[in-house]
């Protein structure tokens, strides 16, 4: 494939860094004292509490309701985990995988909020063109590592 500067394989790799970029200001902006002290969990029980599917609100309360503290850790640190793993390149299609199920989660759980889901459809648009663009052939530690050749 020709393109223009860089290789294909090394537009996929700025895209994937450039989502890394995303996830990590996702978990960056977060007031973590308001987070963890269960804001943001008791955030999102308001949203499924009012879903229009039934399923998402048995759910919630059967999933995160229980566990609002250890969930709300899980939440922020996947969206570190998956950023940095992005920006380095390490782990890359565990990372993609990873954040393309949260993006659906997210999008099913604010299905009814179209800003949200905008940002949600293209961070997963994104993570499925890098999936299948292998794009951790390039300027990765995977790459260096020899990991998923």
């Amino acid at each position: 494939m020709e393109t223009i500067w860089l290789s294909g394989a090394e537009w996929f790799a700025v895209l994937r860094i450039g989502l890394g970029l995303w996830w990590l200001e996702s978990w960056r902006h977060k007031d973590k004292k308001t987070w963890f002290a269960g804001g943001g969990i008791g955030w999102a029980a308001g949203i499924a509490e009012e879903h229009r599917w039934p399923f998402v609100r048995r759910g919630f309360d059967a999933v995160v309701k229980p566990r609002p503290k250890l969930m709300a850790y899980v939440v922020a640190y996947a969206e570190l985990a998956l950023g940095l793993g992005l920006i380095f390149g390490f782990l890359t299609p565990i990372a993609l995988v990873g954040g393309l199920l949260l993006n659906l989660i997210y999008f099913v759980l604010m299905i009814h909020d179209w800003a949200e889901q905008g940002q949600n459809l293209m961070m997963a648009l994104i993570s499925v063109g890098a999936l299948f663009a292998v794009c951790w052939q390039s300027w990765s530690a995977d790459a260096t590592l020899g990991l998923f050749l």
